[in-house]
């Protein structure tokens, strides 16, 4: 074997063994219809190919990690470790704007202010659970949501919506089906791909793979710090297949 590929091949061995190397977390298993793409990401595509990728990551309170055991274990930032790892010739930024109690509408604000300070080639947009939660008019959300999202295609951004998580509590004292059934038309109408958070989670639950509604106090944080890991190989697979429909569609 020739010097040259010996490296590649440490290089490809690295990277497989990085994300299982963190200590305390495990991969979920990732159903591959919950993982698919459905819709090409051009502009990552591109700014990976270049060597650079700036990510803005825009939600609530989950996706600043809350539960976990600190900053580094929340999703946005396993997803950059992952992408890192996979990917060490490119650099990886990932932004993160988010706060507790915010609409559709007020992350839309987030997230245009944020784009004209930095613009970034890829949008990961969590949104639904606070509208489902407050009752909030579901047409209001997809206006939002129509509105930033043809700002992003105009400015040739690349954008990704996530499902709410899932919760037996905000299932068993919201409708969240209508929130849910939005967000999917959102993502077909726009060729957007969407992360299937709320499916994958139930799943998750329902196999008793990572379920925090019913895991004691005592061993909560490790559960979360699982569950961001999961979520963010989850979005790592997401991506690879969007970028995979945008190298086919070239």
């Amino acid at each position: 074997m020739s010097s040259a590929r010996l490296l590649r091949w440490l290089l490809l061995l690295g990277a497989l063994l990085v994300p299982a190397a963190r200590a305390g977390t495990r991969g979920c298993d990732l159903p591959p219809d919950l993982v698919e793409a459905g819709a090409p990401l051009p502009a990552t595509l591109r700014a990976v190919t270049a060597g650079r990728l700036r990510i803005l990551v825009v939600g609530g309170v989950s996706v600043l990690g809350a539960g976990t055991s600190g900053p580094e274990a929340a999703w946005p930032a396993r997803l950059r470790a992952l992408l890192a790892a996979r990917r060490p010739g490119v650099e990886f930024e990932v932004t993160v704007r988010a706060r507790q109690g915010l609409s559709t509408a007020e992350a839309g604000d987030l997230l245009a202010e944020e784009m004209a300070r930095t613009p970034a080639q890829l949008v990961l947009w969590a949104t639904g659970t606070f509208s489902a939660a407050k009752g909030l008019e579901v047409d209001d959300m997809v206006e939002a949501l129509n509105e930033r999202l043809e700002q992003l295609r105009a400015a040739g951004t690349d954008a990704v919506l996530i499902e709410p998580q899932f919760s037996r509590f905000l299932r068993a004292n919201a409708n969240v089906e209508p929130y849910l059934d939005a967000l999917r038309l959102v993502a077909a109408t726009h060729q957007l791909p969407l992360l299937r958070r709320w499916e994958l989670m139930r799943h998750w639950a329902e196999t008793e793979q990572v379920d925090l509604e019913r895991t004691p106090k005592a061993e909560r944080v490790a559960a979360t710090d699982r569950l961001n890991e999961c979520l963010a190989q989850a979005m790592a697979a997401l991506l690879r297949d969007g970028a995979a429909e945008a190298r086919r569609s070239r």
